[in-house]
């Protein structure tokens, strides 16, 4: 039987997301030739079917770009401290990331 999920909730160390954050768009930078970077992840209740991440980058080739792009994606769920809760039908359940599953973070 299948779980109806409701609802997302996001939680963060903020202050060390904000600076984790920071350092991707600079590692963006260092890897690509980059116009501009920008990154949102919403925190708090975010209703199903809303966006909980925004990445934009811009280059002057769209490779860079869509490297850039979905690089950040991964390297976001793998290392920045924001956890997801899916909130379901009768319960609740905090969310591991795959990416970040097997790594041990120096």
């Amino acid at each position: 039987m299948a779980r109806v999920l409701v609802e997302l909730e996001y939680e963060a160390y903020e202050p060390m997301a904000r600076k984790e954050l920071q350092e991707l768009v600079e590692r963006a930078r260092s890897k690509w030739n980059l116009k501009h970077v920008a990154i949102a992840h919403r925190i708090g209740i975010v209703p199903i079917l809303e966006p909980s991440v925004i990445i934009a980058v811009s280059s002057a080739h769209r490779k860079d770009s869509l490297e850039a792009c979905a690089w950040a994606i991964d390297e976001l769920k793998a290392a920045v401290p924001i956890w997801k809760k899916e909130l379901y039908e009768g319960g609740e359940i905090w969310k591991e990331n795959a990416e970040n599953r097997d790594q041990v973070k120096a």
